[in-house]
């Protein structure tokens, strides 16, 4: 025994000093979060207790009690019967002491649920000393950033593993201690002391006290301002809410952030490993699931309700297979979306992108060959690439992937002979079946032929939980209410409007036409005395007053014309975003819309604007006519209201009473009901066979047909339905 053991020793009790201090430094900043958000909590628990009937409790008393008593003594909710007690409990007809404590038993069951489920929302309109609190709390922990939490785990890591080997090497700190330790004792601090080499020399490689230092030094600056604090709050909101949500004592819904996945597919996925070191941000749990699932099942389809961060999971994906040796890989995606790959990859890896887009994409593409990275193209680009040899790529990802859901077009073509070559392929899409079962089987068959084959029309119609059992190998999607307790509440409001007399002649004239389109759009078509062009200005003006920017959606490029008029002067307008606009001057649009100071107006194709935009800075959303396609509104809705938002969102869908759009508002419901049974979870699917085969040119042609019989214009221009693919 001598000085070189000494010396180990040595290394180990600095390096865990230097974790046990990181370790007491997190804590302490958790602990400050966690005395922050107590008064929040228990107020948002107060709040659900009180509006909860008293008669919830009935189970724990077998029914013995007469709960219309207790309601008359004015112990309505479960609320006020914790605050009331025992003896007033006691002072109700047929209550005794025993019923008594069973109530109140109970009671507090509900309210330590309460606790576990409730959402604390952060009202960034309304700041004041307790959410200031919590928000100031939450920075130090958000400014540590990703690093401070990767050298926490490596804290808690070496502490747990060096604290018991340091005990039993203690004997090798001293010559002497040595000499007078027994021979079994001497043993067992010489293979703790080769331990703690071992961990030491592996920490030092990985810069573990460089990295523990400045994390002590994140954690214990000075706390931000107030202001400060909200600012960064309002840019950064989803770090925070993914911190608050990670908080101790804070239990989410594991099944729900696992889609819901058979149990041993789910464990199979959880045992999959991520390497993170190559990210730039931090995961919140569903999204690190989302990231193995894509890792452990190699080829998958991400079907995440828009909002959840598809984006930053493929990516994490991307960075584990780079950090374990792959160098290239492809992204595959509308023009729209283009740009906001290139960004996020930037900003959130350390990956390199190449943009293989325009008249250099093939000089790109053998740039991209020679150097690695990840090159992000279009669906049509993708095409004149040559498909790649076996094991060339680490992983495809096809962005947006019910473009390809037809098996008969070049584009799904192109992509299925790149899946074919690549080990990993991540499907990503939102809407991953519209209106057809089969449609979405097209899809899975891409990437795993066998469960595809195993699906039958039949299938589909038993339900949707087997359907979604049948599918889980390569399927996951999870839903913004599941997982994202934190949003802000999405409010829809249909604005049913009467028609002008202008209105109505524009429509009889459309209607006589069988023009389809322009009996969609007639409310538009006389501005000067357009009933829904006036609501519109009724909302845009009180978003106004409330500092809020609008985002207005319509489908006809000449309908947002009419909107930009109407709206000039009043309001800085932007846009409007057609299919006109090239993707990079799009995002451009949207940047400059979000960075007004204060209310703005957004003008945008909802074809468009749904597909790849984020406009979370915007709080209302104006839809001018209803849409053929449920999915279509849904899009562009979950553009504002999604994760990063941190205000109420309120969409306003314009309606004319007594024509087209009540017609189209029926089928969309139906439509809905369908997409819901099928893609996402539900007990009991509510569709029938014809129900799942409606064809979009059937629907225009039969409401035009019955407008023209309800108008008495029967006999008129037969339906023009080859039109509405044309906006």
């Amino acid at each position: 025994m001598g000085r070189d053991e000494r010396e180990v020793v040595a290394r180990g009790a600095r390096l865990y000093a230097a974790a046990r201090g990181v370790c007491g430094d997190h804590g302490r900043a958790v602990e400050a979060v966690q005395e922050a958000l107590r008064p929040l909590q228990d107020e948002a628990v107060a709040r659900e207790l009180d509006a909860t009937p008293v008669a919830r409790l009935q189970e724990a008393t077998g029914g013995r009690v007469q709960w219309e008593s207790v309601e008359r003594s004015g112990l309505r909710t479960v609320g006020r019967v914790l605050e009331a007690g025992p003896y007033r409990l006691r002072q109700v007809p047929g209550v005794g002491r025993r019923t008594a404590d069973q109530i109140l038993a109970a009671a507090r069951r509900l309210s330590e649920a309460a606790h576990e489920t409730v959402a604390v929302r952060i009202d960034v309109d309304r700041p004041e000393p307790r959410t200031s609190a919590l928000v100031i709390a939450l920075n130090l922990l958000v400014e540590a950033g990703p690093d401070g939490r990767r050298a926490v785990d490596m804290a808690e890591g070496l502490a747990l593993r060096l604290g018991p080997l340091l005990a039993e090497a203690g004997p090798a700190a001293g010559r002497f201690r040595m000499l007078l330790a027994g021979r079994e004792k001497r043993s067992r601090a010489l293979a703790a002391v080769d331990g703690i080499r071992s961990l030491v020399e592996d920490a030092e490689r990985a810069g573990a006290l460089g990295l523990l230092a400045q994390a002590s030094v994140d954690l214990l600056r000075e706390p931000a301002t107030d202001i400060a604090a909200w600012v960064d709050f309002e840019l950064r909101s989803a770090e925070y809410y993914s911190l608050l949500a990670e908080i101790p004592g804070r239990a989410p819904d594991v099944g729900a952030a696992q889609g819901f996945l058979p149990d041993k597919l789910a464990e199979r996925v959880r045992r999959q490993r991520l390497d993170d070191s190559r990210l730039r941000v931090s995961l919140r749990g569903y999204q690190e699931f989302g990231a193995r699932f894509a890792l452990a099942q190699r080829k998958v389809l991400l079907g995440d309700e828009m909002g959840l961060g598809k984006t930053i999971q493929a990516i994490a994906a991307l960075t584990h297979l780079a950090a374990k040796g792959q160098s290239h890989f492809v992204v595959v995606c509308p023009p729209s979306v283009l740009v906001n790959w290139v960004r996020e990859i930037e900003a959130r890896s350390t990956l390199r992108s190449t943009l293989l887009h325009g008249p250099d994409r093939h000089d790109a593409f053998a740039d991209w060959r020679s150097r690695g990275g990840v090159a992000v193209t279009t669906f049509d680009a993708l095409r004149g690439f040559p498909a790649p040899e076996g094991g060339e790529i680490g992983m495809l990802v096809v962005d947006e992937a019910h473009a390809v859901k037809n098996p008969k077009t070049l584009r799904s073509q192109a992509v299925a002979r790149w899946v074919e070559r690549c080990e990993r392929a991540l499907f990503m899409t939102g809407t991953p079946m519209e209106n057809r079962v089969g449609e979405f089987r097209d899809l899975i068959r891409m990437l795993h032929p066998g469960v595809a084959d195993s699906l039958t029309e039949g299938d589909a119609l038993t339900g949707s939980v087997a359907f979604r059992q049948a599918v889980a190998p390569v399927y996951l999607r999870r839903n913004q209410k599941d997982v994202l307790a934190e949003l802000p509440a999405l409010q829809h409001t249909d604005e049913w409007e009467e028609p002008s007399v202008s209105d109505e002649e524009a429509y009889r004239e459309a209607v006589a036409a069988g023009n389809f389109m322009a009996m969609r759009r007639a409310a538009y078509l006389r501005p000067e005395k357009s009933a829904k062009l006036e609501r519109l200005r009724e909302i845009v003006r009180e978003a106004g007053e409330n500092g809020q920017k609008t985002v207005v959606f319509s489908y006809f490029k000449d309908v947002l014309g009419v909107v930009g008029e109407a709206l000039a002067g009043s309001v800085p307008v932007h846009g409007p975003l057609t299919g006109e606009v090239p993707p990079v001057r799009r995002q451009q649009v949207v940047d400059d819309f979000a960075a007004v100071p204060g209310p703005a107006v957004l003008l945008a194709q909802i074809q468009v604007g749904g597909t790849g935009l984020n406009m979370q800075a915007a709080s209302v959303v104006v839809i001018c006519e209803p849409q053929v396609k449920p999915t279509i509104e849904q899009q562009a809705v979950a553009r504002a209201h999604r994760m990063g938002q941190v205000r109420r969102v309120r969409v306003h869908r314009l309606l004319a009473t007594g024509g087209v759009d009540e017609r189209l508002v029926r089928m969309l419901a139906a439509k809905t009901r369908l997409f819901d049974s099928y893609a996402r979870r539900s007990a009991v699917a509510e569709a029938t066979p014809d129900a799942v085969d409606v064809s979009d040119v059937g629907i225009v042609q039969r409401i035009v047909e019955e407008e023209q019989a309800r108008l008495g214009l029967v006999g008129e221009e037969p339906p023009a339905v080859g039109q509405e693919e044309s906006p």
